[in-house]
């Protein structure tokens, strides 16, 4: 039986387990990146660990969240973590060199790779072939000393795609396609997979384009094979001998196919408030638009941005629009610069904006109230631009240059007035790799910086004996990572998890972090009572970390998604799945919960199907929950954590 190229690489990698869809395994881990937002508490973690040096092929730390530096804590944080990879041997990429998957796809991703990323949209090095994920700072900060990465094997889902793209329809259209067929719940535990004739007419920008945003599928990542293509990518980037073929077996099996014409493909939308909510461009022809933001991990390439200068070229924008571009790297911002596309630009209105993250995740840029704005990111939820009315809808670089021109919404296939810019990667990219600092040989003597926001990591109790707790808060539906632990000028306390935490459910509910420290004070713990797909979006280990610190023992949740899911076991807080989803609805905020032997319950769940029956003593009711966990978990559980256990591990040893 012919092998895909998720379970090529995984076997290759394997190191625990079978590779059998829905068991456990291990994998070694080549690349791991992080980025200052996620960073900084996954390298205390790293710290707290003991390991004296990175152990894996390369590890790389990126400044791209946080450029923003209102107040000292930012500044601080990028000397930490600039001093910390210095001493342990790992890449620091400085502030302005760019977002972390556009810049780790140009420079280093390699074919055929694991790589593990504190972010959900590591998954664009799938675009070159890599098994690309994001996970938890903890879980990459493991990596970093040599230590497995543990997950489900997935399924794989094959898309096959034919034929070509039409004239101003882009990768971004393919993706929002995909996103219209598989939602953006239901797919934990799955890769997809691209194959087929029409892959050849993508090239490495294309791919990226829709590995990226896979992420918001839910899936573990999402792959291409290393063909001509990739060879041609790498080759301009100066890494031509890093690359290898890599492709499917001609009879290779998955546990499902589907087939996109990308000739039929037509633009889209995902409107207001969730990237899977996608409706076609043409349907909102003539709509009024605010403002228009260019960039973001997804659409930043030099191709990207190429394309935008060339619409925009001898055009203006909109007096009632707003343009900000943001190139995804420096290499990008210089190439655009020197071959005249930057002054097309400028000469067209647009603001350019620092190669990073920014309005992507709420740093700046913050439309007006009630305000459409048109953005080439990956993530719409509701808030996250900042501004809380503000309608977001995610578009492709094309829609979003037409936008800005004309100020309202505008059908690329209707566009007559323009010729559409079929721009070419080019023959070759303006390397330069100066705004990396690369590590000495030796870092026993240098000095580790400590700004007074840094604190140490906090750690978690064993389980307890009994959970006796409290309903503590009850939300609805993909609630996700930014209203759980919200993002913009919040993150410069990711450091600082006392303070970090009184920001808890900030957008749901902002009396939950002292509600919840005064039930941890009064000695009973926290449930945090949830619907479906909860814990969606970004990989911010904080978003478990800060409930932890609050008192958090447990999630209960018709779903859960899978990137949370880890991080809960990773903090020692247990994630229940309702045995019967309609018990959400019998459970209320403030209920008093109890299951009592907690830690023994735990352990022997296999033996009762993995039933665990919790009282609700306010209704005088029993309702059993889901505890299908690995022994891993369990263990993770048991210690109150993933960095208790390893440093248990490490004792033992």
């Amino acid at each position: 039986m012919g092998k895909s190229i998720a379970q090529k690489i995984l076997q290759e990698h394997l190191i625990e387990g079978e590779l059998k869809a829905g068991s456990q395994i291990a994998v070694r881990i080549d690349q791991t990146l992080t980025q200052d937002a996620t960073g900084t508490m996954a390298y205390l973690q790293f710290e707290a660990m003991g390991i004296e040096r990175a152990q894996n092929e390369l590890a790389v730390s990126y400044i791209d969240h946080n450029t923003v530096q209102v107040g000292f804590e930012n500044a601080d944080d990028h000397r930490y973590l600039q001093s910390v990879a210095q001493k342990y041997g790992i890449v620091f990429s400085r502030p302005g060199n760019g977002i972390c998957h556009q810049v780790h796809l140009e420079r280093f991703g390699i074919p055929g790779k694991t790589l593990l990323g504190s972010d959900s949209h590591t998954p664009t090095g799938g675009g070159i072939g890599m098994f690309a994920m994001g996970a938890g700072g903890i879980d990459v900060a493991v990596a970093m000393g040599g230590g497995p990465f543990y997950m489900t094997a997935p399924k794989v889902v094959n898309i096959q795609l034919q034929s070509e793209l039409r004239p101003w329809v882009s990768a971004k259209d393919v993706i929002l396609t995909v996103l219209k067929q598989f939602g953006t719940k239901g797919n934990v535990g799955t890769v997809f997979e691209y194959s087929g004739p029409g892959v050849a007419s993508l090239d490495v920008p294309d791919r990226a384009t829709i590995t990226n945003m896979g992420a918001e599928c839910g899936v573990t990542t999402s792959l291409f094979p290393s063909d001509e293509r990739t060879r041609t990518f790498m080759k301009a980037q100066g890494r031509e001998e890093q690359w290898i073929e890599l492709q499917a077996d001609a009879d290779a099996v998955y546990d499902k196919t589907i087939t996109i014409d990308l000739s039929q493909v037509e633009p889209l939308t995902a409107a207001p408030h969730s990237p899977g909510n996608i409706v076609s461009i043409a349907e909102l022809s003539g709509k009024p638009v605010d403002q228009v933001l260019i960039g973001s991990c997804t659409n930043s390439s030099y191709r990207d941005l190429r394309t935008v200068a060339e619409i925009l070229d001898g055009q203006h924008v909109c007096p009632h629009v707003s343009l900000g571009i943001a190139p995804g790297s420096r290499e990008v911002l210089n190439m655009l610069a020197k071959e005249g596309y930057l002054a097309k630009l400028i000469a067209a209105g647009a603001r350019i904006l620092e190669s990073a993250c920014g309005f992507c995740i709420g740093n700046h840029m913050s439309p007006g109230t009630d305000a459409v704005s048109l953005r080439t990111s990956n993530r719409n939820f509701e808030g996250r631009s900042g501004t809380p009315s503000a309608q977001l809808y995610l578009v492709s670089p094309e829609a979003a240059a037409l936008a800005a021109i004309y100020g309202v919404f505008t059908d690329p296939l209707d566009e007559k007035n323009i010729a559409y810019p079929n721009v070419q990667m080019p023959a070759s990219f303006d390397i330069d790799d100066s705004m990396f600092i690369f590590p000495p040989e030796e870092g026993s003597g240098v000095e580790v910086l400590r700004g007074p926001n840094i604190g140490e990591p906090p750690v978690n109790d064993p389980l307890p004996s009994d959970l006796i707790g409290t309903a503590t808060i009850k939300v609805g539906e993909k609630i996700t990572t930014d209203h759980i632990m919200p993002a913009g000028s919040r993150l410069k306390y990711r450091s600082n998890v006392p303070v970090y935490s009184t920001f808890v459910f900030e957008p749901v509910d902002p009396l939950f972090p002292a509600r919840a420290a005064a039930s941890r004070d009064q000695g009973l713990h926290n449930v945090i009572i949830a619907n479906d797909s909860y814990g969606q979006g970004s990989s911010r280990e904080h978003a478990a970390l800060c409930p932890m610190y609050l008192g958090v023992k447990a999630v209960i949740a018709t779903s859960i998604e899978r990137i949370h899911m880890a991080n809960l076991f990773n903090f020692g807080i247990i994630p229940f799945v309702f045995a019967d989803k309609a018990d959400y609805d019998r459970i209320d905020q403030d209920d008093k919960l109890l299951i009592p032997d907690l830690r023994e319950v735990i352990q022997t769940a296999a033996e009762h199907d993995h039933i665990v029956m919790l009282r609700d003593e306010t209704k005088g009711i029993d309702i059993p929950l889901i505890a299908d966990f690995t022994e891993r978990q369990i263990a993770l559980l048991l210690s109150g954590g993933l960095l208790n256990y390893t440093r248990s591990l490490q004792e033992k040893a």
